[in-house]
């Protein structure tokens, strides 16, 4: 059975597609697509925050900092004590979700204190995400540690003492690490 005319030019079109770009990589092993990357592109895009706090960036914060970043970033969507408005509820007590009380609030959802790090970061503010600085991201977290109970409003927030943090539910899901 012979191949169609137009999958015949497709093939011929991909083979000599990717002996050309064979020939700008110098790896036999590379698939040859796209462009390698700088190590300084890796490291913009590789910015993973582990439990127990690899990847945390230095910086720190305070709830009392924090507050007011709240207030100007964060209470338009999440309300004025993060109780929810057009986005989630953030502020709850430290019970565990329930099928009659589903809370992914992070006082009784959440299981790292670096996760709350690293979703601020990543995602806030939703129209102009990963725009924060580390230490307001440090101090957010703080005010959102305290206003669920789990920290102290003066106690600050850094890539040490972040990690220890204990969360309420903790326990409620199974670690995963990526070096094992």
């Amino acid at each position: 059975m012979s191949m169609p005319k137009a999958a015949q030019m497709i093939g011929v079109v991909t083979v000599a597609m990717l002996a050309t770009r064979a020939n700008a990589h110098d790896d036999p092993r590379s698939p040859h697509l796209g462009t390698p990357m700088s190590k300084s592109e890796v490291a913009k895009w590789n910015r993973t925050i582990f439990p127990d706090g690899r990847g945390l960036p230095p910086g720190h914060g305070t709830a009392r900092e924090g507050r007011a970043l709240y207030v100007e970033k964060c209470a338009s969507c999440h309300g004025d004590r993060g109780q929810g408005a057009t986005a989630e509820d953030l502020v709850s007590g430290p019970e565990p979700p329930t099928a009659a009380k589903p809370s992914k609030a992070i006082g009784s959802y959440w299981p790292y204190a670096t996760t709350i790090f690293d979703f601020i970061r990543r995602s806030m503010p939703p129209a102009n995400p990963d725009t924060l600085s580390s230490d307001q991201t440090y101090a957010l977290t703080a005010y959102l540690l305290a206003a669920n109970g789990i920290i102290g409003k003066s106690d600050e927030m850094n890539a040490r003492s972040l990690p220890k943090i204990k969360m309420p539910n903790r326990n409620g899901f199974i670690a995963i690490d990526a070096k094992k």
